[in-house]
């Protein structure tokens, strides 16, 4: 199978079931799809659409975030998880007013160098807002790729230069081609060649796909298990968040004492959204988000 094969073959499929999300409709602007690019990191589908649709609908543009505060962006992040996000793309908002006139540039180095872009989301956005040809690597991807290609079951924990070696080299020419090529391969893997109960019958690749030709071997080594949630600091910082997203001005310490029994817990997870930069202190004893206005 030559890589064309490989990106025919699975744009095909995609052009038949991808899903209908808003930030795929030809329309949508780069500031929209960075934006989802960020939500959707660790987060699931179902939870980043009313979020996205809400914080857009607010700051359409970058200039209109970076003319808001940290607290506002918080707050309109909701419960979406890993919080610092939301100030990450504030100041990602701030650096593209300052720096590129509150246009999402297009040059790969210049959308590296925002605030909160990493590889991944750089390169995603220069392929899907800008029609770029560039590997856009997550670890649905990783996996794909992985299997299909190489017959493993997985590739590994973490990113490597060499996994963009590899998606690289199964992408058209041809940079359009190349965006959409890019845009299946994540697909596939989110919807059919997951990580656990992959759906070998209903891929486009299963006729030539390594990882099934040799038997579909597991990976070696003890299965990995999602991490938990209840119990955890992430758990007492979301409790924390809530409360100082629901309430106008510095929240004392002693209600802030009440959504958690465990003081030593309770105070690990208040310092460390200080440290953040999630929550500042006001006064003695209490607490508002950082930069906050509504003060009283």
């Amino acid at each position: 199978m030559s890589e064309t094969q490989f990106a025919e073959m699975a744009t095909r499929w995609y052009d038949q079931n991808a899903r209908d999300l808003p930030w795929r409709e030809p329309d949508v602007g780069a500031w929209a799809i960075l934006v989802s690019e960020i939500m959707l990191q660790q987060t699931p589908v179902v939870r980043v659409l009313p979020a996205w649709r809400a914080w857009l609908a607010r700051w359409p543009v970058p200039a209109a975030l970076a003319a808001d505060t940290p607290a506002e962006a918080i707050r309109m992040w909701g419960r979406l998880g890993y919080p610092r996000r939301a100030l990450r793309l504030r100041e990602c908002a701030v650096a593209l007013t300052q720096r590129h006139d509150g246009v999402v540039p297009t040059d790969l180095d210049a959308l590296l160098a925002l605030p909160g872009v990493g590889s991944y989301t750089a390169r995603a956005v220069a392929a899907f807002a800008y029609g770029q040809r560039h590997p856009v690597v997550d670890t649905n991807v990783r996996r794909l790729v992985a299997r299909a290609v190489t017959g493993l079951p997985d590739a590994g924990p973490a990113t490597r230069p060499a996994d963009l070696v590899a998606t690289e080299e199964l992408l058209p020419v041809e940079p359009a081609r190349a965006a959409w090529a890019s845009a299946a391969f994540m697909e596939l893997g989110a919807l059919v060649c997951t990580a656990r109960g992959p759906r070998c019958g209903e891929c486009p690749l299963a006729e030539v796909c390594a990882w099934r030709a040799a038997g579909r071997p597991a990976a070696p080594g003890p299965t990995r298990r999602p991490q938990q949630y209840a119990g955890t600091d992430r758990q007492v910082r979301g409790l924390l968040l809530a409360v100082l997203r629901e309430t106008v001005g510095p929240v004392p310490g002693e209600r802030l004492d009440l959504v958690w029994t465990d003081d030593v817990q309770r105070a690990r997870a208040l310092a460390g959204l200080v440290q953040d930069g999630l929550v500042e202190r006001a006064g003695a004893d209490a607490y508002t988000l950082a930069g906050d206005r509504r003060l009283i």
